[in-house]
């Protein structure tokens, strides 16, 4: 009795993972879920949203230019107070 639950066991802890391998790597099982999820993440192109997306970069850029600047300009006011 013994060997029959151990050779059931060794079944099944084999078969499990090599299942699970066999199943991930069915692409045409996969291949619809795996593009609609894609889209979740990921959406089309929208123009209204990339161009949000352009004019905050911008605003972005523009403000750490500035902070550069001023940063620099009151260096430049003061290179000796630092010594």
């Amino acid at each position: 009795m013994g060997v029959k639950i151990e050779i059931f066991r060794m079944m099944l802890y084999l078969s499990f993972p090599v299942t699970m391998f066999w199943i991930s790597n069915q692409a045409e099982y996969f291949e619809e879920y795996i593009v609609k999820r894609k889209r979740e993440i990921f959406p089309p192109d929208e123009k209204m949203r990339r161009q949000e997306l352009e004019e905050f970069k911008e605003r972005m850029r523009r403000r750490q230019e500035q902070k550069m600047l001023k940063r620099l300009g009151i260096e430049s006011e003061n290179p000796l107070e630092k010594e």
